[in-house]
């Protein structure tokens, strides 16, 4: 059961980074509640995860199409990709920085792109948010129901700007997945600093793209 559970904790965590938004949705994304962006994105990636069978099947190129066309605009990829390297982001160069944010962007496409083909019958319900009217960041909790007890799925979201909320953290069974990542980074960082951590992404995807070649 706990093996079912993680299984299907993979498959959201990749899910909540394939939200596909219809263009209108941007429009009102500003003034739209953080819980009420959670439900209607999540509800609506489900269902379209099941009736795109590219996505289903992990097709590499329809996911990544997807993700910079759509996901970008909900996603402060920026803060999610600094926060997990830590300290050592300030002294990175604009050009790491750029590397680092699209190697990290890639690998979690290669990560999660064949949980997707076990989407099936899951719902998502969205929990009361506990956030003043004020509040620039607020943390939004979920379960997802399918097979067997529910999965805790939570979104840390921000809007600082006033321009719309977007996540930039992810906690999925208790765990959160950028402090998951800055512990694995950290030991690349400690080995060979900022290019180090850069190839090990990158030799991290290339190996995925090998295996899923075979």
């Amino acid at each position: 059961m706990m093996m079912q559970r993680r299984t299907l904790a993979t498959l959201l965590a990749a899910s909540a980074t394939l939200w596909l938004a219809a263009p209108a949705w941007a429009q009102t994304a500003a003034t739209e509640a953080p819980d009420a962006l959670v439900k209607r994105l999540s509800t609506d990636i489900l269902e379209t995860i099941k009736a795109d069978p590219e996505l289903r099947n992990g097709n590499i190129a329809r996911i990544s199409q997807v993700v910079d066309t759509t996901v970008m605009p909900y996603v402060n990829f920026r803060r999610m990709t600094s926060a997990a390297v830590g300290p050592q982001w300030r002294q990175a160069t604009p050009a790491q920085r750029e590397r680092l944010q699209q190697e990290f962007k890639l690998m979690l496409i290669r990560t999660y792109a064949g949980a997707l083909k076990q989407v099936s019958d899951q719902r998502i319900v969205v929990k009361p948010l506990r956030a003043a009217p004020g509040d620039t960041d607020v943390l939004v909790r979920t379960e997802v129901y399918g097979k067997g007890e529910p999965v805790q799925l939570d979104f840390r979201l921000e809007n600082t700007s006033g321009t719309g909320w977007k996540i930039y953290n992810l906690n999925v069974l208790g765990v959160w997945m950028v402090e998951t990542y800055r512990t694995q980074f950290a030991q690349e960082l400690n080995k060979g600093g900022i290019d180090g951590l850069i190839n090990a992404l990158s030799s991290r995807t290339m190996a995925a793209d090998a295996k899923a070649s075979k």
